[in-house]
């Protein structure tokens, strides 16, 4: 019997500051314990990347963001879950203002980590979180205008032109 397999697109930010890093301590599918991820998410119908990358930042931690930069496309298969690989568009971004606005469900907290004290805590949800980091304190970074997404035009839309 095949597997199903299904591809999931989804966006993370990298926030640094003071050389500590805005994560989010969330409870998540598959992990007995809470774990720590960038804030991250699934794009939704009608988002660009940048669209989704804010609106997941500020649900996830209450904070307004400013994206600069491109990170990095980065994959991902869960050894729990082989049917499902996500996608990862990573975000360099810089923190402008904390709203004080309640966080999403599954999110305990937000909070600044360095790097050593995120890995030392062996809490990274994947070697996405721990990654990312890598690459950002790296110097890793690319001009937003390397992507390219065409306007969005709802099925709607296109059967009435």
């Amino acid at each position: 019997m095949k597997m199903s397999w299904s591809a999931h697109v989804t966006v993370a930010t990298v926030v640094q500051q003071d050389g500590r890093f805005l994560l989010v301590e969330e409870h998540s599918e598959g992990f007995s314990h809470p774990v720590y991820n960038q804030p991250a998410g699934h794009v939704e119908a009608g988002e660009t990347l940048i669209e989704a990358a804010l609106r997941e930042t500020l649900e996830e931690t209450a904070w307004q963001v400013k994206i600069t930069d491109f990170l990095g496309i980065y994959t991902y298969t869960p050894p729990m879950f082989p049917d499902r690989t996500y996608f990862r568009f990573c975000f360099l971004a810089k923190a402008l203002q904390n709203t004080q606005q309640s966080l999403d469900q599954d999110i305990l907290q937000a909070v600044w980590l360095s790097f050593d004290e995120l890995q030392n805590s062996g809490r990274a949800r994947s070697p996405l979180v721990l990654q990312a980091i890598q690459d950002t304190i790296a110097g890793q970074k690319y001009p937003l205008n390397i992507i390219h997404e065409h306007p969005f035009h709802s099925l709607t839309s296109n059967l009435e032109a």
